[in-house]
């Protein structure tokens, strides 16, 4: 044979692939906190979605893509009257979740928010339980939700702890992608084979640029782009089902894999195998609807609020102490644009937090980021790295998000620096973060529904087992509005 003939062998699967297969297919969960955390996970997601119906800005994006459309068997998205097709149901449902930035987060090499999964989990498992009922069968229920939630967080988590796909140029959000394919080919009832299949399938595609994440583009993309990579895994999963053939060297095949054209010819690497480690450790955004590097930093202005609130006229300077990835994403000056320019500039939130003493979604808006106020703070902020928040960023005994703020005034006197190292939804904090959590996921229950239907949906995820036991297709309906 010449030496310049391609072999055209088809090789066995990428074992990255049949890794995640694997663990889809066969893995059983047995972590008790991993289910309980779960649960949490899925209240506040969802209610970060119900309050984002709020802004016109989502609730345009929400509907099916031809309006009138009709599917029977259709998934509902929560918080709306729209039944809707699997693949666009996703999407409505990973958009709201995602829009006001105050869903979970992943930190690692790459970070992330493993609960925009929860998008193509919950339209598909809706679809294929109101299928089953149709045909006479079982439906599914929560707690089958609950497992793929998990497995989701667990492929999108293990990924990123040892992988940057943002150093090359790429948005965490293929992570989503690859996550929900494989949990939603197999909630469609696919084997190992159909899931290395949908997941190769979702590596062949082209991925998102981060290019909407950073300035001088920053825009409302990254508000919608985890719905996109959610609603087309679920597009990916049910081509798989109808028999659509998969790479089996998607990552590995020389010039045209994965690993060559995207990620610089370097391989994945792994810390840890697939489990339940990130569901049990996942970072809830709690107190704010802040990009998750700047919790702590806001958490530190809401405590420097009361002393400086009657002295702005007198500050010469406003020290903000951080760890690398912050500075990277979320430190900017000059002009903010729009509420996502703002929600990922560290000055504005911190500027938001001093002078409110408190930061809400609706201090995002234009009314609020012309009070000329925020932009005179920010003018005086000065943005240092330490090595120490960084490299505990990093570490995976602490996976700390640390910052600190110190004012220094015009006739030499300071405030304390404060400084926090872990915010509220981390997981050293659980015991104080979750009954916040909780008061959350009532009160945005109460900005789209009413009392009694608030309180029914409210009891019901507050109940483990009966939330478990629930179909499928029960639990979304009583979200029906």
């Amino acid at each position: 044979m010449s030496a310049n003939v391609e072999s055209n062998v088809r090789p066995a699967p990428d074992k990255e692939l049949v890794d995640i297969a694997e663990f889809v297919a066969d893995y059983v969960i047995e972590s008790e906190v991993a289910y309980d955390t779960a649960r949490y996970c899925l209240m506040d997601t969802l209610g970060c979605g119900f309050l984002a119906l709020r802004y016109p800005e989502c609730a345009k994006h929400m509907g099916p893509i031809v309006p009138g459309t009709i599917v029977p068997n259709g998934a509902y998205v929560p918080g709306t009257q729209f039944q809707l097709d699997p693949v666009q149901a996703a999407f409505n449902i990973g958009a709201m979740i995602r829009w006001l930035d105050f869903n979970d987060t992943w930190l690692a090499a790459e970070w992330g928010h493993p609960s925009d999964n929860l998008g193509g989990i919950l339209a598909t498992a809706d679809y294929v339980s109101r299928v089953r009922l149709a045909d006479g069968y079982e439906p599914l229920a929560m707690e089958e939700v609950l497992t793929a939630m998990i497995k989701a967080h667990e492929i999108q988590g293990v990924l990123a702890l040892e992988n940057s796909f943002n150093r090359v140029g790429l948005d965490h959000v293929i992570l989503v992608k690859v996550a929900s394919a494989a949990v939603c080919t197999e909630l469609l009832g696919g084997d190992r084979d159909d899931i290395i299949t949908a997941v190769s399938q979702a590596f062949v595609d082209g991925q998102s640029l981060r290019t909407y994440r950073h300035t001088p583009n920053t825009g409302s993309r990254k508000s919608w782009a985890a719905g996109d990579a959610t609603s087309r895994a679920v597009r990916l999963a049910l081509m798989t089902m109808k028999g659509e053939m998969g790479y089996p060297s998607v990552l590995t095949a020389p010039t045209w894999g994965f690993y060559d054209v995207s990620f610089k010819g370097k391989p994945f690497k792994f810390q840890r195998e697939y489990g339940s480690y990130t569901m049990e450790n996942i970072l809830f955004k709690i107190s704010f609807p802040a990009e998750f590097h700047a919790q702590t930093a806001v958490e530190c202005a809401v405590k420097l609020h009361p002393e400086i609130i009657n002295r702005l006229d007198d500050i010469e300077r406003i020290e903000l102490t951080t760890h690398e990835s912050a500075i990277r994403i979320i430190s900017k000056q000059g002009e903010l644009h729009n509420p996502a320019d703002r929600d990922h500039c560290l000055q504005y939130m911190v500027a938001i937090g001093l002078l409110k003493g408190n930061l809400v979604a609706d201090d995002y808006e234009d009314v609020v980021a012309k009070d000329p106020r925020v932009d005179a703070l920010r003018e005086k902020m000065v943005v240092a790295e330490d090595k120490r928040y960084s490299s505990e960023y990093h570490d995976p005994e602490k996976r700390s998000i640390a910052n600190a703020i110190q004012i220094f005034f015009k006739d030499g006197s300071s405030t304390d620096k404060i400084e926090i190292e872990y915010p509220i939804g981390h997981k050293n904090r659980r015991e104080e973060g979750i009954p916040v959590l909780v008061n959350k996921f009532k009160t945005n229950l109460a900005t789209r529904f009413p009392a009694r239907q608030a309180e029914m949906i409210f009891n019901l995820c507050m109940d483990a087992e009966q939330l478990a036991a629930t179909p499928v297709n029960e639990f979304v309906e009583l979200m029906v509005i």
